[in-house]
């Protein structure tokens, strides 16, 4: 057996769309959605992702606010810029992009948005939203890995889902998106620590990996038919590379998410989303 292909860019080009259907609804109304980022020193990663943030909210229609500042910048001169954008009415979502450099503390900046501007989901106001159940931003990456199940109609009710990782960033979102109430997972958060972890995924009706290592999770860790997720983007001698040896998996999983072109295409259409979202509940 050689499992489904869920590709995360056909996915993402269907949310894009969406998103910029709903940015122009809003323009006929005379209001315009409006992004911005925050990007503190000269990473080259970080540099990369937030000019495809940009240009992707270019191609929805938005306007795009970027704002960049030196490494050596004070932790007070961050918070400051982060102080500006929440004032101007053009911005309607937010993203302080991390990590920062040295010496910086990219938890306090993030607290500085403005929780109606969150276009990351991770103000402590929305995660706490989200361990209410209640509607708001997401976490990027949670929310496109929840958008890839549905848009392939892979069901989560009544089946098992270990998440491999317990990061705020993607690992314990995560995992309440898939024990909500509607959505109806038996979730298990499982880590590095776990006994038998891979006997304890070999369980997983749905399997999501996010530990950072590269090619960890082969077909020992994987049940026959199982959905795996793959959240990991790893640079290696070979290439980019995801933490599920995918060689070996495909072979026995029912359904698996690729690296490239699987998760990661899902986490900027889900900012674009989170924004749009933001803008139209600003006057409600």
């Amino acid at each position: 057996m050689t499992a489904q292909i869920l590709s995360g860019k056909e996915v993402a080009t269907a949310v894009r769309a969406e998103v910029a259907a709903r940015v122009a609804a809003l323009a006929e109304e005379g209001r315009s959605v409006g992004l911005a980022t925050v990007l503190v020193g000269e990473d080259p990663a970080s540099q990369v992702y937030v000019r495809s943030k940009h240009r992707a909210a270019g191609d929805a229609g938005m306007v795009s606010i970027d704002r960049q500042l030196p490494a050596t910048v004070r932790q007070g001169d961050v918070e400051a810029v982060v102080a500006e954008l929440n004032a101007d009415p053009l911005v309607d979502g937010i993203i302080v992009q991390l990590p920062l450099p040295e010496g910086l503390d990219g938890e306090a900046a993030v607290v500085k948005v403005d929780p109606a501007k969150d276009a990351d989901g991770l103000h402590p106001f929305s995660l706490g939203r989200l361990v209410l159940g209640r509607p708001g931003p997401v976490p990027a990456t949670p929310g496109g890995i929840m958008r890839i199940l549905d848009y392939y109609g892979i069901g989560t009710a009544g089946k098992t889902a270990v998440v491999v990782g317990r990061s705020f960033l993607v690992g314990r979102p995560l995992g309440l998106l898939l024990a909500q109430k509607g959505t109806d997972a038996t979730v298990v958060q499982a880590h590095s620590r776990t006994p038998d972890l891979a006997g304890v995924c070999r369980e997983a009706d749905i399997l999501v990996a996010a530990v950072g290592r590269p090619k960890m999770f082969d077909e020992r860790f994987v049940k026959p038919g199982a959905t795996v997720i793959d959240v990991g983007i790893n640079h290696t001698d070979d290439g980019l590379v995801g933490d599920v040896d995918f060689d070996t998996v495909v072979e026995i999983a029912g359904a698996i998410t690729p690296v490239p072109g699987g998760v990661g295409p899902m986490t900027i259409a889900s900012l674009l989303a989170n924004t749009v979202a933001l803008a139209e509940a600003k006057d409600t």
